[in-house]
């Protein structure tokens, strides 16, 4: 499924946009907010939002080689394993905020750095706010079959291969469908772009949509780790 988004309703987590600045603690001067906010206007006014996700069967057969089927690619991964245990299907996706957003970061890197490094920042909280908005519409479609989503996964995050890009590329067409290139170095362009899969499973488990790093259940079964666990 194709979709658009509004800027305007995109909820950025400006804690993250801090973090990402390097400020972990307490709450940054009145001209870094101010700056922040200049630039989150900005990027409002540029960002074209689309993105595409296909739901297909899943099998994990869990043997010693850690197989996933995805019915559009197979993969190994110890870790993405562990995460779509007890999954039935997964929702492959591909999402950007568009062209308009490098142009800027390359202006601003040449007569504007520190607008420039507030603008990485901003644009890397963005993405990950239209991800967190498409992740809603995937939840409610698949709530209507009676399935339950696991926490994005990512080509390149623990042991899930980087080279699985091009798979995920292949299946769903996304330079044609989504507007993104992949480059022979597996870089995606426009830059500020995501791809993920997503398990799909029968059990009602409280994962959030952010993803593993943002929720305090350090026991959960489907917890991401950054190296294969």
């Amino acid at each position: 499924m194709n979709m658009t988004g509004n800027p305007e309703e995109l909820k950025v987590n400006r804690r993250e946009i801090y973090r990402y600045l390097g400020i972990r603690s307490g709450e940054p001067d009145q001209a870094t907010q101010a700056l922040v906010e200049s630039v989150l206007k900005e990027l409002t006014d540029n960002v074209q939002l689309r993105e595409f996700h296909q739901m297909f069967p899943l099998h994990v057969p869990q043997d010693e080689l850690h197989t996933i089927d995805m019915t559009c690619f197979r993969t190994h991964s110890r870790s993405l394993e562990k995460n779509l245990r007890g999954c039935s299907d997964i929702i492959v996706m591909a999402a950007t905020i568009g062209s308009k957003v490098d142009l800027l970061l390359r202006r601003y890197s040449l007569t504007n750095a520190s607008r420039g490094v507030v603008m990485q920042a901003a644009s890397a909280a963005m993405i990950e706010a239209w991800c967190n908005l498409t992740n809603d519409a995937i939840k409610t479609e698949a709530a209507g079959r009676g399935l339950y989503l696991r926490p994005r996964f990512s080509p390149g995050y623990g042991d899930f291969p980087l080279d699985n890009q091009r798979d995920i590329f292949q299946a769903l067409q996304v330079e044609k469908r989504v507007g993104i290139a992949l480059t022979e170095s597996l870089l995606m362009i426009p830059s500020k772009s995501v791809t993920a899969v997503i398990g799909a499973g029968r059990d009602h488990l409280p994962c959030v949509r952010e993803g593993c790093e943002v929720c305090s259940k350090a026991d959960c079964l489907y917890r991401r780790n950054s190296a294969a666990g």
